[in-house]
């Protein structure tokens, strides 16, 4: 037993050196992965299955398993070059998701989801490859933080997104891309494709054109991984082993009121048996939703755990089993009030996610996601609970998606600030929706604490 502590010991400092988490997954969901990357072949590709060489003559690869069960978040990075899937680009200049002129994608051959740039993600962690169009289900169109210059030819050549001012992609000391400050002739930003090495001397070309601002919450936020194979393993429903969850808990109810938590927080309590969700995933991973949706401690509250009443008093409610892995995506319920802990809501008026005078966040109580807007969603599935902030993985500051004007008092309109004052929510049956504001009494909701 003694034997096997030094190679336990090696373990653990290799993965506290490394540069990347642990992988997320073993095997892509099958369903989730068709849905998220989908081949655009009406698209104009400058070249196809190439690949991305570096100033010193190696390859740009991608492991599929390095990011989520989609295959979005994965860290890119840079080897030998030796012909495998994952180091097989095509460079589209044009299609669903391209259209503006003088730019390209950057599409992995094996997965299909974009090299994207994304400066709101932690430093180190900004380039990663994410679903075409800055969705993570594959429903996006065109976004910025996925476009680069491009003027034609191989390279040698810079790549600048657009959503990036002097932002250029570059190889680091640990063999990922980055960014960085454009630097012309900077051997570390430059790249070309197919063919052999660039020439010594080569000069790298940086495009002049301006960066476009990035469209708020298009891509939704990663965790990077340990490299692996190059082929896909994909895996049909798989089911994730579910870990116990690394948020703090709270104190529990006293023994005489029954214990309602979020599925992360039942699914902690008891790691053997899965927690089915209604959507990505189709498992809870409760260390995922601990991390997507933490408690923000240094918060001001105008209300905690309230009530949120319709104009015909009912109340808004969640299921935590009714979104995703990690508790978001979670429609918001309107239906008679029982006292459940899914009817339950913080009003958060300042704090790491709420930044602006006179507004206001609603926090479940619950799973400490925020109620949110997203007028790029179907119609319908727009009114969703997200993470606070705005990114999946919980690694956002503030979006305007989740903001509601709020001066004080019992009552709120439920106003989103990226909706302009046009856009209001409103109980449409058993469910929360949004609708142009009227002045309506059913576009007014009390807050009872």
């Amino acid at each position: 037993m003694h034997s096997s502590l030094p190679l336990l010991f090696g373990i653990i400092a290799i993965a506290s050196a490394s540069p990347f988490e642990r992988r997320t997954v073993a095997a892509l969901n099958t369903a989730a992965f068709d849905e998220a990357q989908q081949r655009n072949n009406t698209a104009t590709r400058a070249f196809s299955g190439t690949s991305i060489k570096t100033g010193d003559g190696r390859c740009v690869f991608i492991d599929e398993l390095s990011g989520d069960f989609r295959a979005n978040l994965n860290p890119i990075q840079v080897a030998a070059c030796d012909g495998s899937a994952g180091q097989s680009w095509d460079v589209v200049t044009a299609g669903a998701h391209d259209n503006v002129a003088g730019t390209m994608l950057l599409v992995s051959t094996l997965t299909q989801a974009c090299m994207n740039f994304d400066d709101r993600r932690a430093p180190g962690n900004q380039v990663i490859m994410f679903s075409c169009g800055g969705r993570a289900d594959g429903g996006g169109a065109v976004t910025p933080s996925q476009l680069f210059n491009f003027t034609g030819g191989a390279g040698p050549l810079a790549l600048q997104p657009q959503s990036g001012a002097n932002v250029c992609l570059a190889v680091t000391s640990a063999n990922v891309l980055d960014q960085a400050p454009c630097a012309a002739g900077d051997v570390t930003q430059s790249f070309s494709f197919g063919g052999g090495a660039p020439s010594a001397g080569a000069t790298t070309s940086v495009a002049a054109a301006g960066p476009t601002s990035p469209v708020a919450g298009a891509t939704p936020t990663p965790t990077s991984a340990l490299a692996s194979s190059a082929s896909i393993t994909l895996a049909t429903n798989t089911k994730v082993p579910v870990t116990d969850s690394s948020a703090s808990a709270s104190s529990g109810p006293s023994a005489s009121t029954p214990a309602v938590g979020s599925a992360a927080q039942s699914a902690s309590s008891n790691s053997i048996s899965a927690v089915p969700v209604s959507r990505a995933g189709g498992v809870l991973q409760p260390s995922a939703a601990a991390e997507a949706n933490p408690k923000d401690t240094t918060a001001t509250l105008a209300f905690s755990a309230a009530s949120i009443k319709t104009s015909s008093g009912q109340c808004l409610f969640i299921d935590s089993t009714a979104g995703d892995f990690r508790e978001n995506l979670i429609p918001i319920a309107v239906q008679d009030c029982t006292g459940a802990a899914g009817e339950k809501f913080d009003i958060v008026t300042a704090g790491a996610h709420n930044n602006e005078a006179n507004s206001t966040l609603v926090v479940s109580s619950l799973t400490e996601g925020c109620l949110n807007f997203d007028d790029r969603r179907a119609a319908g599935d727009q009114v969703i609970m997200f993470s606070c902030g705005g990114r999946a993985d919980g690694g956002g500051a503030v979006t305007d998606s989740q903001l509601f004007p709020f001066g004080g008092g019992n009552s709120i309109v439920l106003a989103p600030k990226n909706g302009a004052g046009a856009t209001c929510l409103f109980a449409n049956g058993a469910k929360l929706d949004q609708e142009a504001c009227t002045g309506d009494a059913n576009q007014t909701f009390d807050i009872v604490a």
